[in-house]
């Protein structure tokens, strides 16, 4: 049975993707959420009620699959597989010693268009085998760690155009190595993969450029109403990338683990849902359209993120912009989607904009499907106090500080790890 939270008061308002609709203030506080029933999670499309594994994965798994890849995210319209693998590294003695460094390319050609994945890969020394984080970073590889010998999007700093060399000064070589713990992760017997999301799709409302252009049919120039944004792009470049680590004779393709903080933790979740071979899916901040409830309309609600990111979903999902109520799903659903796999939900004190509450809320709500696969769900009935983590089959953290990954947020992903990953 589902939990009911509140009554719904139904407002039908679909006049269209881009209608002009009368915009809500941001709610801030918790007090100010109104009332809101979530749609049923363990109940078909036909009412019957869902009890047994195989009734999960046959039936209400599909119908919830289908309705977030059509209606929120997009769909995939083809396949493609790798042009080129171009292999342009491999250091046995990088970062004074302690690891492998690799650094490859994976090129994907249709016509005359191509598109390059330049991927940056760390994994201990002497271990036959690693497990790997797999992650998105925002600036470019060479931001993760000051190591002068990461290459800027596959090239060297003097084969960079004049263009090129002026973003790689602005964000300077390893200006975000605090949100990577590359150290304790080598230190605990992890790799890193990791790749600027730009690489895969740019980050801009422009669909001409990217891997979108490659999908075409004659005469098309964006996506479908119901095809990929760029989140569902992005999430197509995750599992392209682990295409690529299946072959890759040093890393455990059985244990690679999904990480994504803030767009890209709503890109890890999605990517989880769709390809079953991530082991573990952690979604760090990830707020509206990733883990946070959307019914709650708090902090960032769907007519922000469809505003002000109108490429990131699908463009069917401009239609519940101030309609929450009439989506089918709710993002408990798509951690849900997730099972029976471990996954890990992270929020953050003071990231109001994020919803911390609806993060966890979401992440509780999904548990019943844990427990129909006999996992250790979200066992509590509130929000946990800050830097209390839980860690079941189901992980969830409210760490105290902003919108950001720290290495207490690494520290209990790492843990988290090493606890499945010991139980196998």
């Amino acid at each position: 049975m589902e939990r009911k939270y509140l009554l719904i008061i139904p407002i039908l308002l679909l006049f269209g993707p881009m209608s002009a609709q009368k915009t809500t203030p941001t709610i801030k506080k918790e007090a100010e959420v109104m009332p809101y029933d979530l749609p049923p999670l363990l109940i078909t499309e036909t009412g019957k009620e869902i009890e047994t594994v195989n009734d999960w994965e046959g039936l209400r798994r599909p119908e919830i699959h289908s309705y977030f890849a059509n209606q929120v995210y997009g769909v995939v319209p083809g396949q493609l597989e790798f042009h080129k693998i171009e292999v342009l590294d491999d250091e046995p003695t990088a970062l004074g010693g302690r690891a492998i460094r690799k650094q490859v390319n994976l090129i994907f050609k249709k016509e005359k268009r191509s598109v390059k994945m330049s991927l940056l890969i760390y994994l201990p020394k002497n271990k036959m085998k690693s497990p790997v984080f797999l992650a998105y970073n925002f600036k470019g590889n060479y931001t993760v760690n000051a190591d002068p010998s990461i290459l800027i999007n596959g090239k060297k700093e003097s084969e960079l155009s004049e263009e090129e060399l002026k973003k790689f000064n602005k964000n300077k070589r390893g200006g975000r190595t605090s949100r990577w713990a590359i150290d304790k992760m080598i230190n605990a017997g992890y790799g890193l993969v990791t790749i600027d999301y730009n690489n895969v799709d740019p980050d801009k409302n422009d669909f001409s450029d990217g891997i979108h252009s490659l999908f075409y049919k004659t005469g098309q120039t964006a996506p479908s109403k119901n095809e990929w944004g760029s989140l569902s792009a992005w999430a197509w470049g995750m599992s392209r990338i682990m295409d690529f680590l299946e072959t890759e004779p040093l890393i455990d393709s059985k244990k690679v683990i999904l990480f994504g903080h803030s767009r890209l933790g709503k890109t890890a979740l999605w990517a989880g849902a769709n390809d079953q071979r991530f082991s573990i899916v952690i979604s760090n901040n990830s707020g509206c359209g990733g883990a946070a409830l959307s019914r709650r309309r708090f902090g960032e609600k769907l007519s922000d993120i469809n505003t002000n990111y109108p490429h990131w979903f699908a463009k069917n999902f401009h239609y519940f912009n101030e309609n929450e109520t009439a989506l089918d799903v709710d993002q408990h659903m798509l951690i849900a989607l997730i099972a029976p796999r471990p996954v890990y939900v992270a929020s953050a004190s003071q990231d109001a904009w994020a919803d911390p509450n609806g993060e966890f809320i979401a992440t509780k709500e999904a548990s019943p499907v844990y427990r129909i696969y006999g996992k250790k769900a979200l066992e509590m009935e509130k929000q946990p106090p800050v830097n209390k983590p839980f860690h079941g089959t189901m992980g969830y953290h409210l760490r105290d500080g902003k919108h950001d990954v720290t290495d207490y947020d690494w520290e209990q992903y790492i843990k988290f790890a090493n606890q499945h990953f010991e139980s196998n």
